[in-house]
Parts: structure tokens; sequence; C-alpha cells
């Protein structure tokens, strides 16, 4: 009971809730959830519009779904008035006291968004969809999507509500297809493999989109695609382990390359051991996963990721992986040549199954009084 009382008190006195008042900026030249440094707590969802939702219809929606995170990023309960037509239904002051977070909530728009008239001709060539790649398993109802809406916050709680929230608000226009729900390590570092993971990362801004030749409700956007990646953890965990760090191209304890050198240090493609075998395997994952040597910013991925654990599967294995998100300028001349290597050899590629698939264009940010994609809803 002392315990109890004690962790009660904890509780009513809002004992470290530093975090909570907490906001990043909603408005600016990019949606923000991609400069932003990565929050503990994820929510991905996509929505299907309805097959009566035309092109004034959608853009109504995206008015709503930016009025309302305009406000719920910083701290603030929706507009009632911005409540779809007909609802019934109302904000419920849920989080109340809560505080945001650094909440942000970025949008995206998938290949089939445009398949409304007047909107085709809009689409981007880069947006297309995915091509089919060697023993993917995707199931097709956690895959694509005409809306994506990427929730990131350092509170669960909030992170779910504002889903809950966004889906109201799409009452009539849009129904959920799919949610996934990702978390991170308390440093952020690694993922559930035990590995250091987003090691070299390029700066976020060579993925983003600028001028000339690139539709203005693009510029300071960007593609992400999205991969739901279920590891084989149980496999996995009986390797010795010289067997996973040689699949991976890093050492476990540090991330650092076997080539040498510290984790920040380049991978050397080139280092031989004195018997000349390659330090690096030629199927290693840091290998294959790297960009060509002469190639510029239209190969440059951006990765961010977030681990999840979903319970176990009818035979007892974790159904847990990672959420693996990689902003792009052109999914065509980055993701896709990358995953294609991989697919063909990639020694880690064997402890993991790629169940779910999406891209989207994610448009600029806006100012205040602009919502997303204005530009491509009115131009």
């Amino acid at each position: 009971m002392v315990a109890g009382g004690a962790a009660a008190a904890a509780l009513r006195s809002g004992d470290d809730r530093s975090i909570a008042p907490a906001t990043i900026p909603f408005h600016g030249l990019h949606q923000a959830g991609i400069l932003t440094p990565r929050q503990s707590q994820v929510r991905l969802a996509a929505f299907d519009l309805g097959a009566r939702t035309d092109r004034g219809r959608a853009a109504a929606l995206l008015l709503r779904w930016t009025a309302a995170a305009e406000r719920l990023t910083r701290g603030e309960s929706p507009d009632p008035r911005n409540e779809p037509p007909g609802s019934r239904a109302a904000e419920t002051g849920v989080l109340a006291g809560t505080g945001p977070a650094r909440l942000t909530v970025t949008f995206g728009l998938g290949p089939g968004f445009f398949d409304r008239p007047g909107l085709t001709r809009h689409r981007p060539a880069a947006l297309a969809p995915l091509p089919a790649f060697p023993d993917d398993r995707l199931d097709p109802a956690r895959s694509s999507g005409h809306l994506l809406v990427q929730i990131g916050a350092d509170d669960s709680f909030v992170a779910a509500h504002v889903l809950r929230t966004l889906q109201r608000l799409a009452q009539g226009e849009a129904r959920l297809r799919w949610t996934m729900t990702g978390f991170t390590a308390a440093d952020g570092r690694r993922n559930l493999m035990g590995q250091i993971d987003g090691t070299n990362n390029p700066d976020p801004r060579r993925a983003l989109l600028s001028a000339p030749g690139v539709p203005a409700w693009l510029v300071g956007g960007s593609y992400v695609v999205i991969r739901r990646i279920r590891m084989l953890l149980d496999h996995w965990d009986t390797l010795p382990a010289a067997h996973r760090e040689q699949a991976l191209g890093r050492r476990a304890a540090d991330g650092a390359p076997l080539s040498g050198g510290d984790e920040r240090t380049p991978v050397d493609l080139a280092a031989v051991r004195p018997d000349g075998v390659p330090m690096v395997a030629a199927n290693a994952h840091v290998r294959l996963a790297a960009p060509a040597a002469d190639a510029g910013d239209g190969a440059v991925m951006f990765r961010r990721g977030w681990s999840y654990h979903d319970g176990v599967r009818a035979d007892g294995t974790p159904d847990a992986g990672l959420l693996f998100l990689a902003w792009q300028r052109d999914p065509r001349t980055a993701f896709v040549p990358v995953q294609r290597r991989l697919a063909r050899g990639d020694a880690l590629s064997r402890y993991l199954v790629h169940e779910a698939s999406a891209v989207f264009a994610v448009p600029g940010g806006v100012s205040p009084g602009e919502y997303v994609a204005q530009g491509l809803m009115e131009g």
C-alpha cells in the first residue's frame, strides 16, 4: 500500500512531466516531422478516400486536418466549428492538462489520391507504385493508401488521441486503411536486433525537394517510403555474435564498421584482411545498402525508424520488428535501386520479412491561413 500510495502521489503531483509542454512549430517551409528530431512514439496511419469524395471534398478534409493539427501541436483542442458536416461527435478534452509532448503531424498523398478527377495530371512522375521485390510478403490490407498521417510525440497517450481526432474529422470522406505504432529505445539508438540504427545518415535536408522542376506544392517536401519489416528475432538470437556482425558489417557493441574506426568512420569497402578476404563481406548489409560512390542527391535516403512489438504470432514467435521510413527526392533513384540490391543477396535479409509497403508524396510546409497541399487542390 505504501508503494501504491507513493506512485499515486507521484501521478497526482505531475512528477517528471518536463516533456509535456514542449512544442514543435507546425508552420514552416517543411512539414514538421521530417527534419524534427525523432520522438519516442509514432503512429502511422493511411486513409482511403470514399467513392464520393471528389477533389473539392478532399480539399475540405485537408483543410480540416490542417486546422486541427495546428491547434493540437500547440496543446490546444480543435475548434468545434471544424467538425465534419453532420457529425455528432466532438472533442472530449481528453488531452486537457497533458501538453503536446513535441507533437508533430505530417501529411502525405499516395498514388491513388491522384485518381480523383482533376488530379490525375498532377501526379508527380516520382510518385509511382513501388515495384515488386523478391521475397516480399506484403499484406495488401496494411500497404498503400491514399493519404498518410504520421503522428510523432514523446507521449503515446497524445499520439493515440490525435489519431482518433483526425479519424473523426475524416468522417464521410475517408476511412482508415491501416495503422502502425512504433517506439524507440530510451537513447533512441538501437533496434530490436540490438543494432545501432541511423549511423552515417545523410543530412536530412538533402532529401527535401526544391525548385526548379518541382511543383510549387511539393517544394520543401519529400517522398517517403514506409516498410513494416518483421524481424525473425528468435532465429537471430541463436546466431553467434560474429555471424550477426558479419551479416550487418558493423560491430554490435559500438556500431563501428568491420573495416575499422568508430561508429562515424566511413565504411572502407576495399579493406581486406592479411589473407585477402574482404573485411566487410560481399553480402554485408552496409555494403549493399551503400549508394554508388558517384551518386548525387537523387540517390540520397534519410533513414528513420521506430521499433514495433505487436505481441506474438500464432506460432509463438514475436510479431516485432522495424517501421522503416526512407525520405528522399525520388524513390525511383534512391529506395528502389538499393532495395533491389538488398533483395538479391543481403545477408541480413534472411532474418527479415517485409510485410507492408507504401509510398507517399509529402507536400511542403504551410504558413498561417494555408492548408497542406493547397496549391495542388486549388491550382
